[in-house]
């Protein structure tokens, strides 16, 4: 069960101590109970919108992205804002753009693409709560945590050592394949809505990758944050777009 606790403390801001340093293998594994943890992030935000469905949609859409940010500790916003910071300051030029995502500080085009992403998950999840579509809380979570196995297992990690370094070198592909098939699989249960969902979903990683190969020959830690963020937001538009045209 190691593994598990590694990724629910590498994942959330929930209170787990590990007794030993985990070793690289066990880092690796990790990664395969990313979506349990996204299952964990999900269930707790569709409980809250269950508990204070009586509050009005507004405060509760706050709530739940207030709950959203800290549960993951703004992990992945923070991969998000040195990105944009990096893509734009870098201009064009690989090393440029790898420096930058390495500086801790936030400049104004990571903080304007903090105000957008976040602006438009609040939106998008005012519309599920009023569209009584909250259930779809549960899944975003879940299918955010199987975009770093999916970018792990097809792009190159460029730098030389590092987290990420050791996840893709001890990252069981076998089994992580058998997740990601499972977790796209869990979509057909919205039915029409669910498959446009998962067709925008893997669209936009499609295009990130792309991205990503283009500028800097592959994929960071910050880059894979900066995914997840942006995928789950593709996915919350893609379901509530279809949403109003199928049903």
């Amino acid at each position: 069960m190691t593994p598990f606790w590694i990724a629910l403390q590498f994942l959330t801001v929930l209170p787990i101590e590990l007794k030993t340093m985990p070793t690289a293998q066990q880092n690796g594994r990790a990664i395969l109970f990313y979506p349990l943890v996204g299952l964990i992030i999900g269930g707790i935000l569709f409980l809250i919108s269950c508990l204070l469905v009586k509050l009005p949609v507004l405060l509760l859409a706050a709530i739940i992205m207030t709950l959203w940010v800290w549960l993951t500790g703004g992990l992945h916003l923070d991969g998000l804002a040195d990105m944009a910071d990096a893509w734009v300051g870098g201009f064009g030029d690989k090393l440029r753009t790898l420096q930058i995502m390495k500086d801790p500080s936030c400049g104004p085009i990571g903080v304007l693409s903090l105000v957008i992403i976040c602006l438009l998950k609040f939106v998008l999840i005012y519309v599920l709560i009023e569209q009584h579509q909250t259930l779809f809380l549960v899944f975003v979570p879940i299918l955010g945590r199987v975009v770093p196995s999916i970018l792990f297992l097809t792009t190159p990690y460029v730098r030389e050592k590092g987290l990420g370094r050791s996840l893709t070198d001890h990252l069981p592909k076998t089994a992580s394949w058998i997740i990601i098939a499972v977790v796209l699989l869990l979509a057909l249960y919205w039915e029409w809505q669910g498959l446009i969902a998962i067709i925008g979903f893997l669209i936009g990683l499609v295009y990130l990758r792309h991205l990503f190969i283009k500028r800097i020959g592959g994929i960071t830690g910050d880059t894979v944050g900066a995914a997840i963020e942006l995928s789950e937001t593709v996915l919350l538009f893609a379901f509530v777009v279809s949403h109003f045209y199928l049903v």
